[in-house]
């Protein structure tokens, strides 16, 4: 059965337990910033990081457009390029 919270498919006898884990488990921090400078693409949108656009920073120093980041995490809890961290 796939989870509606991460995605991931779970044995059906777990799938309880498992919900409940994805549902009480912290999403990342993030710190917010206001770019200085173009920084690439965001990998979420697939559109540029430009200057003045307001990102999302996590601790392993990903960035993203907090927009983008702040959807990501209503369905995930982790980085989008750290998925194991």
């Amino acid at each position: 059965i796939k989870c509606p919270v991460c995605n991931k498919f779970v044995l059906p006898d777990d799938v309880e337990c498992h919900i409940v884990m994805c549902l009480t488990k912290p999403r990342i921090s993030y710190n917010e910033d206001v770019l200085t400078e173009d920084k690439g693409e965001c990998v979420i949108c697939l559109e540029e990081l430009e200057q003045g656009q307001t990102i999302a920073r996590l601790p392993c120093l990903c960035i993203y457009h907090k927009r983008c980041i702040d959807d990501w995490f209503k369905v995930n809890r982790t980085c989008p390029e750290h998925p194991g961290d």
